[in-house]
């Protein structure tokens, strides 16, 4: 599609009027058939570079993404905009995950979202190879590397998906990558040849503040009290404290509530949804919360 009919979805679906820097480029280089890596910092812009894409193709574009949560988010914010788009995960009830399955052999779905797990099951994979996939595209990619974040165990087989999909581009984007990691990606995902580009990470808007630590647990309530109702999250180190620490806010009268892989997976739905809607003013969770989520209204941080 010739960069005037590109604008012109940009503008239709997305409501922007011009692309933002690194957008235009990449998606060039995945439509001439070349692998992408992309490093932006959050809220530069990532989705749009595989999303547009999969709009302007008759093919599938396959996203490989961490968390329900941000597969969810995405998901339902496409369709509202009319764009197919759906999710496989562990999350899904049996009889929505057969649906889905449906409409991919009916070649109905343009986006699909998919965990790392659902992506290298061996029956899955052989349905990718039966379907017009147009790009496969890697989120949060750091999770593949050796020095990025351990915690999906999977993400570190997705070479092999490459080697069941060698015509396809892939892509892989992440916002936290420094040469050794960018390097990583690059090998295990076998990238040929990728289109690089690197967005700057200056944030000018965010201000970061290092404290002692001496009571710690005042501090925060102390901090979250001078918010007056600002929208934050508190990070954790273990399950066990963000039970104990969202207890102890909601006793002080705070809309909070706890996060972790612990909890119920309906109870953690409820929580975000609350969190998204602004039901709930602070969220207490583990490190895996909060990754692309689109809430614009985040004031702090604590960790």
């Amino acid at each position: 599609m010739p960069p005037t009919a590109l604008s012109e979805v940009l503008a239709k679906v997305f409501g922007y009027t011009e692309f933002r820097a690194g957008q235009a480029e990449v998606i060039a280089a995945v439509q001439a058939g070349r692998d992408a890596l992309v490093l932006m910092p959050t809220g530069g812009g990532k989705s749009l570079c595989y999303q547009l894409p999969a709009i302007a193709s008759d093919g599938l574009t396959v996203v490989v993404s961490p968390l329900i949560s941000l597969m969810q988010d995405q998901v339902e914010a496409l369709q509202a905009m009319g764009v197919a788009a759906a999710a496989l995960h562990n999350g899904l009830a049996p009889e929505q995950a057969q649906q889905t399955m449906a409409e991919l052999a009916q070649h109905r779905i343009r986006l699909l979202y998919v965990s790392p797990e659902r992506a290298m099951q061996p029956y899955f994979v052989r349905q990718l190879q039966s379907w017009p996939v147009a790009l496969v595209a890697i989120d949060e990619a750091h999770c593949i590397s050796q020095w990025g974040h351990d915690f999906r165990p999977d993400y570190g087989q997705l070479g092999s998906l490459r080697e069941s999909l060698p015509q396809v581009p892939f892509m892989a984007l992440t916002a936290t990558a420094d040469l050794a990691t960018e390097a990583d990606i690059s090998q295990r995902l076998h990238l040929h040849d990728p289109v690089v580009y690197k967005g700057s990470f200056d944030r000018p808007n965010i201000r970061y503040v290092v404290e002692e630590k001496y009571k710690p647990q005042k501090q925060l309530r102390d901090y979250i009290a001078k918010q007056k109702g600002a929208s934050g999250i508190v990070y954790c180190g273990s399950r066990k404290r963000v039970d104990e620490l969202s207890e102890r806010l909601q006793k002080d009268g705070l809309r909070a509530a706890g996060y972790h892989a612990g909890m119920e997976p309906g109870a953690r739905e409820q929580v975000l949804r609350g969190f998204v809607r602004d039901d709930i003013d602070v969220v207490v969770a583990t490190v895996a919360f909060g990754m692309g989520i689109n809430k614009p209204n985040v004031r702090f941080v604590v960790h």
